[in-house]
Formats: C-alpha cells, structure tokens, sequence
C-alpha cells in the first residue's frame, strides 16, 4: 500500500490530534476555573436549618463572620456544630482528608482526625496544662474557679515565626473586650516565655493562641491555652492589622504574615 500523500491526514493522525485538542481545552480549563477548596467552621452552637448559627449564640456568630471575611472566594465553607459532631451527625461534612479545619471551640469529640487535634486535646485538660506551667516553669496558676483569667495574651504562630499581639483585657460588660492592655516590660517578657515554652511543650501547630491570665501585682497566674482566636480576640477586628481571625486563617493556609500593627 502507498504512503499518503504529504497533505493527507490517515484516521490515526485524526485521532491523535483530536486527543490533543482536548488535552488542551482541559488544561485551559483548569487553568480558568481553580478547584474550590473545602474549609470546615466548627462552631460550639446549634445550627438552624438555614445553615447559620442560632441566634441564641451572638458572641459565636461575630467570631463566625469574622473568620469567613478572611477566607477567600474560591473556597467552599460548611459550617458544622460540635454537638452533631458528638452524636456523628455530620460525620460527611467533616470526612474529607483534603479540608482544611477552622475550629473555633475546643469541644471537639476523640474521634475527630485533623492535622491540630493532639493541640486541641493538649489545651482542653486545663488541670495537665496548669500542672505542667506550675511544676516546670514554676509560676502561679489558677486554681478551680479562683483566680481565673481575665487577660489574653495573643500569640501567632505562623510557620515561619512567632509574633506577639498586644493583650486583651475584658471591660466591665460580659463578652466585651479592649485592646491594648497597657503591660511592663517584664511582665510582657515573663508572657512571651511562657508562650514559647507551652507551645514547645504541646507540639504546636501554626495558629492563633490565646493565653489567659490575670496579674497579681506584677505576677503572672496561669489560667489557660486557647488554640483559636476565641472570643476576646474579636476585639482586633477594630484596633489591629492584620486581625486575630485573618492570622488564624492565614496560619492554617501555611501564610507568612511580616507584623502585628495596633491601630491607634
């Protein structure tokens, strides 16, 4: 049989380029519409039919907003109430090895697999964390329900490097905060120590922390370890740039972040 004339295309060459046709219209695209990444709000609140957080939980629904103003567009957000996590309700929405967790409740069941749950679990026993800061570092700490804190020392551990926030402290209406807390120069040292060595001790994951405490005199009392922007932290949505809620998405998404400024 005669070879085809040099302008002739043989049904192989037709089907060959055929399939490079599509292999480029596919990788256009992909290239023109990203994959919607997949991000799971855990939430210490009931969910109400709608999706949203019950309004019976205003402090929760303000800490929700402010996390979802931080995530970016091309992200899928479901929002999932620790309660049905105990009774393994949602157990679809959260099975996903490729989701990225924001917890915003340290109330998470054993049973939940993700990259910060020893973290979690670690800063949940109080009485093993104040132990450890009372036998190894020896400051005071609170103990029971005396001495509890009333400061939060923000600390933001990002995967490059660890920045210090300036200190929240609670006014004199529940669930409302203020920031900066003036604070000496030694106290702010004797804080960022502590910090760094609990979160050595706990084997850390890039987050937002908060410390709590209170000063006796000029004395440091050990409460507890927050491992997420938890309430006191909605007061940097005013006064702080970047705020405690973008920090914490930009640590989980492995983001550097230069600074912490306080806007005066």
């Amino acid at each position: 049989m005669a070879d085809p004339e040099p302008d002739q295309v043989t049904i192989s060459d037709q089907k060959g380029i055929l399939k490079d046709i599509l292999l480029i219209n596919t990788i256009h695209s992909s290239r023109q519409t990203p994959r919607m990444e997949k991000v799971v709000i855990i939430v210490n609140a009931e969910i109400q039919a709608t999706g949203k957080v019950s309004k019976l939980s205003p402090v929760t629904e303000k800490m929700l907003t402010a996390l979802k103003s931080a995530i970016p567009n091309n992200h899928s957000i479901d929002v999932v109430a620790a309660a049905a996590l105990w009774s393994k309700n949602d157990v679809s929405k959260v099975n996903s090895s490729d989701s990225i967790y924001c917890p915003l409740t340290i109330q998470l069941p054993h049973w939940l697999d993700f990259p910060a749950k020893s973290v979690y679990q670690s800063c949940r026993d109080i009485t093993a964390r104040r132990l450890w800061v009372e036998q190894k570092l020896g400051y005071k700490v609170s103990v029971g329900d005396s001495w509890l804190g009333n400061l939060w020392f923000p600390v933001v551990f990002t995967p490059k490097k660890t920045l210090f926030g300036q200190v929240i402290g609670e006014g004199i209406m529940p669930n409302v905060y203020e920031q900066p807390i003036p604070l000496g120069d030694n106290a702010r040292k004797s804080l960022q120590e502590l910090a760094k060595q609990l979160l050595a001790s706990i084997s850390a994951t890039p987050s937002v922390y908060l410390l709590q405490f209170r000063l006796l005199e000029e004395e440091i009392v050990f409460d507890r370890l927050w491992p997420f922007p938890a309430a006191p932290a909605l007061t940097s949505l005013t006064v702080q740039q970047p705020d405690l809620y973008t920090c914490y998405w930009k640590c989980l998404t492995q983001q550097g972040i230069s600074e912490l400024v306080i806007k005066l």
